[in-house]
């Protein structure tokens, strides 16, 4: 089965790995990011998100796999490749992710640490699931 060109295993399995190295991310910089965003935990250690919030960002991952699955499918026949995956990948994320979190942040009256480091989780998010998509094209 596909969509554009591209395997739906493809695009659950970048989900799913975007949805890990996410976890994994934050799970390095977790006391830089609770600073950055000014969350002050309960009890003194991290925060555990709840099961909702977790189903929810999975969702979201699964739809953000969908989508630049459909945008690499564009490129036309034989362009689901690894690189243009990453390429994809790179330019969704300097075109609408970085600039939105710039953007939205700096109206929340966050620091350019917050923007950072949620700017490179998306960048990592980005860059696998273009890769997983373009390499199983």
């Amino acid at each position: 089965m596909q969509f554009g060109g591209v395997s739906y295993v493809a695009i659950l399995v970048a989900a799913i790995v975007g949805f890990v190295f996410g976890a994994a991310y934050y799970g390095v910089l977790s006391k830089q990011w609770m600073k950055a965003a000014r969350i002050t935990p309960k009890g003194g250690g991290p925060a555990m998100p709840g099961a909702s919030l977790l189903i929810t960002s999975f969702v979201c991952e699964l739809v953000m796999a969908w989508t630049l699955a459909g945008i690499v499918g564009h490129l036309g026949a034989g362009q689901v490749t690894l690189w243009n995956g990453v390429v994809t990948g790179f330019l969704v994320w300097l075109g609408f992710m970085a600039t939105t979190l710039a953007v939205n942040q700096r109206y929340e009256g966050f620091g350019w640490d917050l923007t950072l480091i949620d700017a490179g989780h998306w960048l990592g998010v980005a860059l696998l699931m273009g890769a997983i998509i373009g390499w199983w094209g």
